[in-house]
């Protein structure tokens, strides 16, 4: 999707506050639901919208997928359908940039769902080059572009308030420990999944892993693993947890977070992103963005470094004990908040 949608959210952010506010969330959600709905229209019409060497029955798939999509999308013109959603999100229904970003949820979760259901998206990454560390941050910048745009800095926000609406604030004591701590749980849970997938899909685990090192095997050096645990956690975490989870819920953001990794399929390592991202929710809901991030970096720094034998073990307990020490630290602030005048 890259920065294609940053023009909706420049014009939805200067339309809050205005009385034509919900004509701006119609003619928004119009153009873009319409758009979609009539690329995979025009396909279906024998337009060549999509790549000419897809079979027949991948394209139709598509085609009907991506218009059920739009029409999806285009639900959300209707004010009632998102005062209904309203009632289970967190999400303000009249509010233009907050109509925007459930537009562009819907239409980013659905098309990837129809790729993944109608192509090999695992061929797809293995015919792609591998990842540069220029590719990497293009990649992953427009994500932080979209959060800092989105809330509002610059815009309707200053650089300070738009920080704590994204909650990158300085963490507390406890926080630190918290999100280590979780990292190094986090990175034995994916490890055990792992091996899981392995014993139970060897022959899909294998291609998984055969994707994986074909997009990063470039990166697999100290300032290629570096920027792998860096880049993707500032940026993924600002936008995903950050932006999107105080407006779109902690399950909903996690399952979004999941579709855009494609890298790995239907298999069980999805599963295992889903589950960890519900973890870093979980960490954004009870301490703040700055944690999950930390969290997210060092636990793509344990991946990248690939520790195992003894130093997984103790990266395990680690994460435990350190879990432990958060746990602890936290329950002893809030009694120290209780107890003071």
């Amino acid at each position: 999707m890259g920065l294609i949608p940053l023009p909706l959210v420049l014009v939805a952010n200067a339309a809050i506050g205005k009385q034509w506010a919900h004509l701006v969330i119609g003619i928004l959600t119009g153009l873009v639901a319409g758009a979609l709905f009539l690329f995979g229209a025009l396909d279906l019409a024998g337009a060549p919208m999509l790549a000419s060497d897809l079979s027949r029955q991948t394209k139709l798939g598509l085609d009907i997928g991506l218009m059920a999509t739009g029409l999806a999308a285009a639900a959300l013109m209707a004010n009632p359908v998102r005062q209904r959603l309203a009632r289970v999100l967190p999400f303000d229904p009249d509010n233009p940039v907050h109509a925007v970003a459930l537009v562009l949820a819907v239409i980013l979760f659905g098309t990837q769902v129809v790729t993944i259901a109608f192509t090999d998206v695992l061929a797809s990454n293995q015919a792609q080059p591998p990842l540069s560390l220029g590719d990497l941050v293009l990649q992953e910048a427009p994500f932080l572009i979209l959060a800092v745009v989105g809330v509002g800095i610059f815009l309707r926000r200053n650089i300070a308030d738009g920080a704590r609406r994204l909650g990158l604030v300085p963490p507390t004591w406890w926080q630190v420990p918290l999100a280590l701590g979780a990292a190094g749980v986090f990175f034995a849970f994916g490890q055990t999944m792992d091996t899981a997938s392995q014993a139970l899909t060897p022959q899909l685990a294998h291609r998984v892993q055969s994707v994986t090192q074909h997009l990063f095997g470039n990166l697999n050096n100290p300032v290629g693993i570096a920027a792998l645990a860096i880049v993707p956690a500032i940026c993924e975490e600002i936008l995903f947890r950050g932006a999107l989870q105080p407006r779109l819920g902690l399950v909903v953001t996690a399952v979004l977070f999941t579709s855009i990794h494609t890298e790995y399929g239907l298999s069980l390592d999805a599963l295992a992103v889903l589950i960890i991202a519900l973890g870093l929710g979980l960490i954004r809901k009870y301490a703040n963005t700055t944690s999950s991030a930390l969290c997210h970096a060092s636990y793509n720094l344990l991946a990248g470094i690939g520790i195992g034998g003894a130093f997984f073990t103790f990266a395990a307990a680690g994460g435990f004990i350190l879990l432990g020490l958060a746990i602890y630290g936290a329950r002893r602030s809030r009694v120290a908040v209780a107890a003071s005048p």
